[in-house]
């Protein structure tokens, strides 16, 4: 399924655009890699054209309209195609709604997060019904479920599964994955999540890894469910149950989520 084909990848500089970008390398996938960390997203262009595959990479900010498009020029200038777009580039929060000193937070996140996923779809739509491609969104579990000192980033999750769900009826010929993982280990989506103040709060928390999965398992399972066309894929499997639960029982889902969040650590 892979194998000569081609892949856009946004946020592909570490964590899981590079650990996906590196896998389908791995499985003969043509790359155009997108982030804004030009010196690594230029090394994970050179792992993965040690793997034989050509690569395209470009700098931008998927927060930019004009910069999603010249990542999709680029591609089809190198490639003539488009088969897979992985929106993946993301931020995330960690602050309590009532102690936000800079409210552009929000609006970061919502650039980023959902408007980045928006205007890269746009701009490769007509190449992924070309192809009959797919479009693969990595949303989060907290798309579904409301999580303290989260409340912008939830929010733009939320926005990216009606998106995905609303883009899906619309366009019969591409393919639409909508990714749900829990939180991952091997990223630095905390250390650079937003902060009260408006600015990464750069810290870690030990029992914030102990909830996570790693980002190898996470990239198996994501390509896994693109071999197999599945139309949502939650991460782990365990939390399937959550948003049903939720309908019958929210308090009871509220108070797990509380308990998992009470004892994580603030930026001061």
């Amino acid at each position: 399924m892979f194998r000569n084909k081609v892949a856009i990848i946004t946020g592909a500089s570490s964590g899981l655009g590079a650990a996906l970008a590196l896998a389908l390398a791995k499985r003969g996938t043509h790359l155009a890699l997108f982030a804004r960390r030009k010196a690594m997203l230029d090394e994970t262009a050179a792992q993965c054209r040690s793997c034989g595959v050509r690569v395209v990479a470009v700098a931008g900010d998927v927060t930019q309209a004009e910069n999603c498009a010249q990542l999709i020029d680029a591609a089809i200038a190198e490639f003539d195609r488009i088969d897979f777009l992985i929106a993946n580039a993301g931020i995330s929060m960690w602050a309590r709604f009532d102690e936000v000193e800079d409210m552009g937070v929000f609006r970061t996140l919502m650039a980023t997060n959902y408007l980045g996923l928006v205007y890269c779809a746009h701009a490769a739509l007509p190449y992924l019904k070309a192809s009959k491609g797919m479009l693969v969104g990595i949303a989060s579990v907290q798309g579904k479920i409301g999580v303290p000192l989260h409340t912008g980033y939830t929010a733009s999750k939320h926005a990216v599964l009606g998106f995905l769900k609303a883009l899906q009826m619309e366009v019969n010929d591409v393919h639409v994955l909508t990714v749900l993982p829990h939180w991952l280990r091997g990223t630095d989506l905390r250390q650079h999540a937003l902060g009260k103040d408006g600015g990464p709060q750069r810290t870690s928390s030990p029992r914030h890894n102990k909830e996570a999965i790693s980002v190898n398992k996470c990239c198996e399972a994501i390509l896994n469910a693109m071999k197999k066309q599945k139309r949502e894929l939650v991460i782990p499997w365990k939390l399937r149950a959550l948003p049903w639960l939720q309908l019958i029982h929210p308090k009871i889902v509220e108070w797990l989520v509380k308990d998992k969040m009470k004892d994580q650590d603030l930026p001061k």
